[in-house]
């Protein structure tokens, strides 16, 4: 519950949220304080997250050796475009940025490592909700779920599903100021040994992605993607080994 976007609570306001008894979620509450997970404001009385998950949060971006890995492979990418490449993962119905490469003294687009976003929103997102089950997709496209970060912003459940077929025809995703004014970005999705995983996007200022550039970009993109996929494939099994 605790996001960027909501990054603290009151007690009564999260119990209402989860539809949970007050008197539970207090007792939950307290013990994750008490255990340094949230840390409880003492004059507002609300919660926000506290050192022990940012001290998780630290240990398993260290020891997530297969990024050191995958980011040279990014690095070339981003250095053969000349614009941002994007690693987005799936995590349960969001999508989490792993790691971002700029271009140095070029107009970026700013996406911060660690930050969310909704699956149906871009072509980051929408490359891996098209290969979820069915089940998951229409629980996203529900249309309450569906809010404008632009004018652009997709939020038509019919036009979205649409979309999603095209991307599964294609095998790539592009997007136009969904997200971001006056941004294009083209994505593929990324698959482990048990279905998409998240995707690689390669993304830039309107004026600077045109068309010609896309066609070559995409070769570029999918030629990355199968190096990445490859490198996660050998990690994997180094860890499936060891275990």
């Amino acid at each position: 519950m605790f996001t960027r976007e909501k990054p603290k609570w009151g007690g009564r306001e999260l119990a209402n949220e989860m539809q949970m008894n007050h008197t539970k979620i207090y007792r939950i509450l307290e013990t994750l304080e008490n255990n340094n997970f949230l840390f409880k404001d003492p004059v507002t009385k609300k919660y926000s997250l506290g050192f022990a998950v940012w001290e998780l949060g630290t240990i398993m971006y260290e020891d997530l050796s297969v990024k050191q890995l995958i980011r040279p492979i990014l690095k070339e990418l981003s250095r053969q475009t000349g614009e941002s490449v994007f690693l987005t993962l799936l995590d349960k119905e969001e999508a989490v940025t792993l790691d971002v490469l700029e271009p140095e003294n070029k107009v970026k687009f700013s996406v911060s490592v660690g930050s969310r976003a909704p699956l149906y929103v871009g072509a980051s997102y929408r490359s891996i909700l098209a290969y979820l089950d069915e089940e998951t997709i229409e629980r996203i496209l529900t249309p309450e779920r569906l809010i404008k970060y632009t004018n652009d912003t997709m939020t038509d459940p019919d036009e979205l599903r649409t979309e999603l077929d095209n991307i599964r025809q294609q095998g790539w995703a592009k997007s136009q100021s969904e997200y971001t004014e006056d941004i294009i970005a083209i994505a593929v999705p990324l698959f482990g040994s048990k279905g998409i995983i998240g995707s690689i996007t390669v993304s830039g200022p309107i004026y600077r992605m045109q068309d010609e550039k896309i066609k070559n970009y995409l070769s570029l993109l999918i030629e990355t993607r199968n190096e990445v996929a490859e490198v996660i494939d050998k990690y994997q099994l180094q860890l499936n080994s060891s275990n």
